[in-house]
């Protein structure tokens, strides 16, 4: 089951992502890293590096959240195996719910990891 801290942060989704990650606790531990952003937040991830899109034009500063940042737990953030792995699992569910998402994985859903060139393995968002 997910922490508070971990539910706090998925209450600030989407229905629908909150319906898919309360779905994928029930067969893979995982943790919530980031829901909605503010702007501080979001300039903060952009300065880091670890976001390409400047507020408010990022999923994550939307009200409610588009986009959630999940990892597999316990973290190890050298494993990308192990998140890779975890992306095609929440694909998976995602679609047996029909819904619609984009992962930072594979950006444009072609199941070909080589050709992306930001690689944002914990970032899910809807995809409409």
């Amino acid at each position: 089951s997910y922490s508070k801290t971990s539910i706090d942060r998925l209450q600030t989704c989407d229905k629908r992502l909150q319906d898919l990650f309360k779905e994928v606790i029930k067969h893979v531990d995982c943790t919530i890293l980031c829901g909605h952003r503010t702007k501080d937040e979001q300039d903060n991830a952009v300065a880091g590096g670890f976001s390409k899109t400047p507020f408010p034009k990022s999923k994550h500063n939307s009200t409610p959240s588009m986009a959630v940042d999940v990892a597999p737990y316990p973290i190890d953030w050298k494993d990308t195996r192990r998140f890779y792995l975890f992306v095609g699992f929440v694909r998976g569910i995602a679609a047996s719910m029909g819904i619609k998402i984009r992962c930072g994985a594979d950006w444009d859903g072609d199941f070909e990891i080589k050709d992306q060139t930001f690689h944002d393995l914990p970032h899910f968002e809807i995809n409409e």
